[in-house]
């Protein structure tokens, strides 16, 4: 196994270990959040959806750009960023938008972002120990996907929570995987 500074995208993820804290904490907070007003009405839930995952996508755009010197695999990263911004933006710009229609938002979201995330993890697998968080947050992220697409009519307080359950579990495993990152990066 290759010392863990010595790889770009290690090197990349070890510099920016706090983006990677930074991540899980807004994703707990926002479940946090999400679990102490079950009754949130649906533009709440969008609007704060719509903050999360832009607040998402700028850090994942910044993680990208920040090791872009020495990784050549950046633009996976930018990607996964410019996906949460966008549907972030369009979050905000159809705030009337039905609950089916934000549902696949989410969904799309979290499939595609669990794709960029096992694909991270797979580039990582030889570069450090404990990819697995980044590799299970992904898989998280596109179990969450699949099960809004299957069941879009499931119950606005069912939604609520299994948003911020997911929030949370994704939330846990990016603090784990930063301070993995981090310690390795040492």
């Amino acid at each position: 196994m290759a010392t863990f500074a010595s790889t770009p995208l290690a090197a990349a993820l070890s510099h920016s270990w706090w983006l990677l804290l930074l991540r899980g904490v807004i994703a707990i907070l926002f479940a946090a959040l999400t679990w102490m007003q079950p009754g949130i009405s649906l533009a709440s839930l969008i609007l704060v959806f719509g903050i999360y995952v832009f607040a998402d996508g700028v850090v994942g755009i910044w993680t990208a750009f920040s090791g872009r010197k020495d990784n050549p695999h950046w633009w996976v990263l930018l990607l996964w960023g410019l996906v949460s911004i966008a549907v972030g933006v369009l979050t905000f710009m159809n705030p009337a938008i039905t609950g089916l229609v934000l549902l696949m938002y989410i969904a799309a979201w979290a499939i595609v972002t669990g794709v960029f995330q096992i694909v991270g993890a797979v580039r990582l697998r030889k570069e450090i120990d404990g990819e697995w968080l980044l590799g299970l947050s992904g898989l998280a992220s596109l179990v969450f996907g699949a099960l809004m697409v299957m069941w879009p009519v499931a119950g606005a307080l069912a939604v609520v929570w299994m948003i911020a359950l997911y929030a949370f579990v994704y939330g846990v495993l990016m603090v784990m995987l930063s301070f993995r990152v981090r310690k390795l990066g040492r």
